[in-house]
């Protein structure tokens, strides 16, 4: 199945994403073409949606490593004038790390898929200073949609304080 929106092409090849609901694909059309905006780009990319074995063929071929991960991103050749790139994320990669974490899976692949678009735009989090510049992007995207900020330190629970009750003897 595929999906265009203004910018964004949603490919899903693993059926495991019906789980996520139904609203998803559409879901990461209009954050995704919101990402693009807000960062100023202009071009078109595809988000593919499969599943674990797929990234760890695509994870082992580019990047050496076999092993699932939950997403890659491809940029584009700077001659393919309009085309960002691709990014893909992993059903079951992401649907572990949202269970870890709390988070639903819509929530954490939207998420990923605005990391992903980030990482086709440029941005990077090797290193200190870029990782916070693109942290901060996807925290105010996401923020955007309603999504809590992924890098935000979790805060502690905070006991209830019971009240002292004075007993007269």
């Amino acid at each position: 199945m595929t999906r265009r929106a203004s910018g964004v092409e949603i490919v899903i090849e693993d059926a495991q994403w019906k789980a996520a609901g139904r609203g998803l694909p559409a879901r990461i059309e209009r954050i995704g073409t919101f990402a693009l905006k807000r960062a100023k780009a202009k071009g078109t990319l595809t988000l593919l949606l499969s599943g674990d074995e797929q990234l760890r063929e695509l994870n082992t071929l580019f990047r050496g490593k076999n092993k699932p991960t939950n997403v890659l991103s491809f940029p584009a050749d700077k001659t393919e004038l309009g085309y960002l790139g691709d990014v893909a994320i992993a059903y079951g990669v992401t649907a572990r790390e949202a269970a870890k974490t709390n988070k639903t899976v819509a929530e954490h692949t939207v998420h990923l898929a605005v990391h992903g678009i980030l990482h086709l735009l440029g941005y990077d989090h090797e290193k200190p200073r870029p990782a916070l510049i693109m942290e901060r992007l996807e925290a105010e995207i996401l923020a955007e949609f309603g999504i809590a900020d992924p890098y935000a330190l979790p805060q502690p629970k905070r006991k209830a304080k019971s009240a002292k009750r004075h007993v007269r003897s």
